[in-house]
């Protein structure tokens, strides 16, 4: 009678094989020659019980041929796979002959004998069995739909959100007053060298007698007027604060500073308080500045440094009082029309169209006024260098208000949609599966169950990881019945773990404050929800800034 592997008469070695396409599991195999019962006993590979010559004979005297029909494992017929892979390499889906030191396609264990454990066994304790050509019920499923590619049909998604927050940098640190990072920008110092220059040709003019020592002077009022717009700043990162609002952080630039305010005032009467200490403070400054005058000798060196802080503050003032966003008088104005009108979003669209409307005043308006001498100069006539350089700081400014109003509708647009996002309308359904399930089998559940995540839980259900999207896409569609979904999670850490009634800037807060690609979504009651992946995050943000208001 013929042992499990279809040799008569020849011990069986724990390795059977399949009958094959088309032949009855119980008709006799045809006898082989010698040179191919040798070439079967070299590619024999033992079992894990086999530590000896004796222990291999003794279970393959076990192994009757009578029971060699019973030995076969049931071909699991709801996954579709090949034969596994040996040493890393793909396998076509009818298998050549195994080679000596291979791991075997679908290993029949005899009796009282385990299967030697593989590479892959230790990632997937539970490796389903490999369907055997010509095996009847085992027919070749279609790979499901979906994938881990983000959509449904598998064909891919949305763009990738980042993993993490970026460095909120953007120059040189240069402190942190009250928490907040203070940068300077690179640009800054070509604004320093300008202003060194500039500040230097007047100050041959008052004071000759200094020669060249004049730009060490120079160099010391940009430092110092940059100083002076700090304080601005500050002040306006001392009430945002004041009022439990983040500040990201302070930049100094090329015309001035800027405090990013990470979340918008909930009243005008805030809003009008925020915009307004930073001139305020700044004409504080010019009055400081004016009363040192007062003390010190003029035309000297401190006295022009002193009259120079002075003008260069009250004209910081004056020019963010202007009412036209992005300058603080531009959220004045908006202040007062959401007040007015009790829609923060009618006071944005004024106040940004009020600054567009500026930002052409100032390209067009502000050479002719230099020329004309109504900026405390002498007439001049145009043409030549100065009107040129009067032309490319209008055009300067005006880009940058014109530029800033936009960024501010832009904005205010975003966030009337944001309560439009909500965890719970945004989150995939999810299908539990335990952590030694392979992935084939996983993907099959999810279709099954039309879901589009995967949570491993443990033995009484509880959530322990999720199962990365970017993993999934990863992993050949070949050897997804060979890896097990654990090797594809990433832990769920208390951050990961949300509700599913957060909606708005506070889900962006939870998000922001532990950066992932996919968050376990649960109820209150701690029942899991599904889970949240950050590119449909950001999809909805793209659709919710394309959106009319």
């Amino acid at each position: 009678m013929p042992t499990l592997d279809g040799a008569p008469g020849e011990a069986a070695d724990g390795v059977g094989s399949a009958p094959g396409a088309g032949q009855r599991p119980d008709a006799p195999a045809p006898k082989p020659s010698a040179d191919e019962a040798r070439a079967a006993e070299q590619r024999r590979v033992p079992t894990l019980d086999e530590a000896s010559a004796a222990a291999g004979q003794r279970a393959a005297a076990e192994a009757s041929a009578a029971d060699a029909p019973q030995q076969q494992p049931p071909a699991r017929p709801t996954v579709a796979m090949t034969k596994p892979p040996r040493d890393g390499q793909d396998t076509a889906p009818h298998p050549p002959e195994p080679q000596p030191n291979a791991a075997p396609p679908t290993p029949d264990p005899p009796r009282n004998a385990q299967p030697a454990p593989s590479d892959d066994a230790r990632t997937a304790p539970e490796r389903p069995s490999a369907p055997r050509p010509g095996d009847p019920g085992t027919p070749r499923r279609p790979e499901p739909a979906f994938d881990g590619a983000g959509r449904a049909d598998g064909k891919g998604g949305g763009p990738t959100p980042p993993t993490g927050r970026k460095n909120p940098g953007g120059g040189l640190l240069m402190g942190r007053p009250f928490g907040v990072p203070v940068y300077v920008a690179p640009s800054w110092f070509l604004v320093a060298a300008l202003i060194t220059w500039v500040f230097g040709g007047q100050l041959d003019r008052v004071l000759p007698e200094l020669g060249g020592a004049r730009y060490l002077v120079s160099l010391f009022f940009a430092v110092a007027f940059y100083a002076s717009v700090l304080v601005h700043e500050l002040a306006h990162t001392i009430a945002a604060l004041r009022f439990k609002l983040p500040v990201r952080r302070i930049q100094l630039q090329f015309f001035g500073g800027v405090s990013e305010i990470e979340k918008e005032t909930e009243t005008p009467g805030r809003e009008f308080v925020l915009a307004f200490v930073g001139p305020l403070l700044s004409l504080v400054l010019a009055g400081v500045f004016y009363a040192g005058m007062r003390v010190v000798e003029p035309g000297t060196v401190p006295g022009v440094l002193l009259a120079g802080l002075m003008i260069s503050n009250l004209i910081v003032a004056a020019f963010n009082l202007l009412p036209g966003l992005p300058l603080d008088g531009g959220r004045m104005l908006r202040a007062v029309v959401w007040k007015i009108t009790g829609k923060p979003m009618s006071g944005t669209v004024a106040a940004a169209w009020v600054g567009r409307a500026l930002a052409i005043s100032v390209l067009i308006g502000l050479p002719l006024l230099n020329q004309s001498g109504a900026l405390g100069g002498e007439p001049q006539d145009i043409g030549g260098m100065t009107t040129v350089t009067d032309a490319l700081l209008a055009a300067i400014l005006a880009a940058i208000i014109w530029t800033g109003a936009g960024n501010s509708l832009r904005m205010a647009r975003l966030r009337e949609h944001l309560p439009e996002l909500r965890a719970r309308t945004l989150t995939r359904r999810a299908v539990p599966v335990e952590s030694h399930t392979p992935l084939s089998e996983a993907l099959r559940r999810a279709n099954d169950a039309g879901a589009r995540a995967l949570v491993i839980v443990d033995a009484d259900g509880d959530p322990m990881a999720v199962v990365r999207e970017a993993a999934i896409v990863s992993v050949p569609q070949h050897r997804r019945p060979w890896v097990a979904v654990s090797g594809l999670a990433q832990d769920i850490t208390e951050g990961m773990r949300i509700s599913a009634e957060l909606a708005g800037e506070e889900l962006l807060d939870t998000l922001r404050a532990t950066p992932a690609t996919e968050y376990l979504v649960v109820e209150d009651s701690g029942e899991i929800y599904g889970v949240l992946s950050a590119a449909d995050v950001e999809r909805a943000f793209v659709k919710a800034m394309a959106r009319p208001s």
